[in-house]
């Protein structure tokens, strides 16, 4: 049986498990890190997963034991006193007036070392900081980490509006490039609070299903294209991909929708204008959008997690 650990952005690592040691799924244990002791859920995999660790030829980490009592306890203590880190820590940004926000202050399980998590809009100087740091907490190393707001998600976790874990939590390992051009191919609204996660960026799913609408949107009558309807001439100007659905818009200013079947496109040319609000609320906010903070993802991962 093949044992392994999640480290970082849904990353597994295969388990170095000494031939005298009995493991469990689920169990806790500490394993060497390049960070030090660390403690961890030990997942038991599948041979699909050991074959691809072994084709790729990932490094194992050695199991150092398997946690009792007492590693529990000393491990709740470590996590209480990250907490009063992480509150001195902000307390020390405060006063050298630094323009970063703290994300998460980590131990590992031999307090040898200790992580501070921030996120930034522009690059900080904190070498001043760090001396600070320094004195606070005496013989602990410190790291000091810039991330990405996308990064500081999946670290504080959470549900989306689909009801689930937020995919960063739970199996993206990498950010995609994500625009508003992929809502309104979708037909969702932009407006933030439907299409922004807690990270405060575009979601993430947006990408999952744009290529079947891009593929679908092929079969019906193209957005703009003039078309022969039971209710007469008009002209495309939406269209309702999940239903093979179109919007027309005629001459009168009305809208009907019609099934891609019920229509046909013409060749004439028909002097009907279309603009954004013809297209039914689609791509219309009913807030104060500022499409480029949506976009901007400049500061959205940085892979120092």
């Amino acid at each position: 049986m093949k044992y392994g650990v999640r480290i970082i952005k849904n990353t597994y690592h295969p388990l170095k498990v000494p031939a005298n040691i009995k493991l469990e799924h689920n169990q806790m244990v500490l394993v060497e890190t390049e960070k030090g002791l660390e403690a961890f859920h030990a997942v038991l995999v599948n041979d699909e997963i050991a074959k691809q660790w072994e084709k790729s030829n990932t490094q194992a980490l050695p199991l150092v034991r398997i946690m009792n009592a007492k590693d529990i306890e000393t491990l709740e203590e470590n996590k209480k006193q990250e907490i009063i880190a992480l509150a001195k820590c902000k307390q020390l940004v405060e006063n050298r007036k630094l323009v970063m926000n703290l994300t998460q202050a980590r131990y590992t399980f031999d307090k040898r070392k200790i992580t501070f998590y921030y996120t930034a809009p522009e690059r900080v100087d904190f070498r001043e900081l760090l001396k600070d740091l320094t004195q606070e907490f005496r013989y602990v190393r410190i790291d000091l980490r810039h991330i990405g707001v996308r990064d500081e998600t999946s670290i504080l976790q959470g549900e989306g509006i689909c009801g689930q874990n937020y995919c960063c939590c739970r199996f993206l390992k990498k950010f995609e490039q994500v625009n508003t051009k992929l809502a309104r191919d979708q037909g969702l609204p932009i407006t933030p609070s439907k299409i922004t996660g807690g990270c405060g960026r575009l979601l993430c799913c947006l990408n999952y299903e744009h290529k079947n609408y891009i593929e679908n949107a092929k079969h019906l009558a193209p957005v703009g294209s003039s078309v022969m309807t039971p209710d007469g001439v008009g002209k495309v100007c939406s269209l309702n991909v999940l239903y093979k659905k179109v919007n027309v818009k005629f001459e009168d200013g009305k809208i009907k929708e019609f099934l891609n079947s019920d229509i046909e496109i013409i060749d004439t040319d028909v002097n009907i204008q279309i603009d954004q609000n013809d297209i039914l609320n689609y791509g219309i906010s009913d807030e104060n959008v500022d499409i480029k903070s949506l976009e901007d993802d400049k500061n959205g991962s940085t892979g120092n997690i």
